[in-house]
């Protein structure tokens, strides 16, 4: 990643990630609501769920080695660490967050089992082939790379392995995206220190193009949509608030623009793409 973008993302995760928790608790992620959207549940069994779901849709019955491409606090290594009794390495470019998902690690007694660490998902420090599973929930939107990204996840994973992985996407192209589309994604990378997103089938492409095999896809835009307008509710609170001025102008910029993501899925133009690949043994 450049320098600058590498700065402005730790910035961002180390500035916004205490007040995440304390308010959404320790998934910075998508929430599932059933395949259609309609199904109403507690936020956190829909962050949870959508784990599951893609554990299940990704055919993941099993895992002894797993990496947590984008490990936040550590929400999702934890928890497939407990699930499988698996060791799991986790990587994030917030000194913050890797400190934190280290102390949660400690307290959920794992800290045997997962390790976290400050890396570049574009230059993991880990030797090929460590990995059977590669697990990348919602870090491919800050990829200024997406092919070295992608070319990376199948580089670490073992012959028999999966990767599995849920990025942003926008719609696909053609048609050509509007001026106005381009104007509402440029927002959305401003506030949250994106590059650019690309469409599902553009993932699909590179992923090809890279080596992955067996590879799936699939749109989750309406299973995810409803998560967006939960956690503007649950924006408004005293709590919330207060903790944003605290946090700083990049996090009351980040929560400001909550509607943003809201109304690109309602438009049809942000969309939630899911990808998986399998290497043979």
């Amino acid at each position: 990643m450049t320098f600058t973008l590498q700065q402005q993302i730790q910035q961002f995760y180390d500035a916004s990630s205490e007040l995440w928790e304390q308010i959404w608790g320790e998934h910075m992620h998508h929430g599932y609501y059933g395949a259609d959207g309609q199904d109403r549940k507690e936020r956190r069994q829909a962050q949870i769920d959508l784990i599951e779901a893609l554990l299940d849709w990704g055919n993941v019955s099993q895992a002894t080695q797993i990496l947590d491409v984008g490990c936040g606090i550590g929400g999702s290594s934890l928890y497939l660490a407990d699930k499988f009794a698996a060791s799991v390495q986790g990587i994030t470019l917030s000194p913050v967050q890797s400190k934190r998902a280290t102390e949660r690690s400690i307290t959920a007694g794992l800290s045997d089992r997962a390790h976290f660490q400050v890396a570049d998902a574009l230059q993991m420090p880990f030797a090929d082939a460590s990995f059977d599973l590669v697990w990348s929930l919602e870090s491919g939107e800050h990829m200024p790379d997406k092919r070295q990204f992608l070319a990376e996840c199948w580089r670490v994973l073992k012959p028999g392995g999966t990767v599995l992985m849920a990025t942003w996407c926008h719609r696909p192209v053609p048609p050509a995206l509007t001026a106005d589309e381009q104007q509402h994604l440029a927002k959305i990378y401003r506030v949250y220190c994106l590059p650019f997103v690309i469409s599902l089938p553009e993932y699909e492409t590179i992923a090809q193009t890279v080596g992955w095999q067996n590879l799936r896809s699939t749109d989750w835009s309406d299973a995810v949509a409803p998560f967006w307008n939960v956690v503007i509710d649950s924006a408004l609170t005293p709590t919330a608030i207060i903790g944003l001025l605290r946090s700083g102008w990049s996090t009351i910029q980040a929560a400001l623009s909550l509607g943003l993501m809201s109304r690109g899925y309602q438009r049809g133009l942000v969309k939630f793409g899911v990808l998986s690949g399998t290497k043979p043994g």
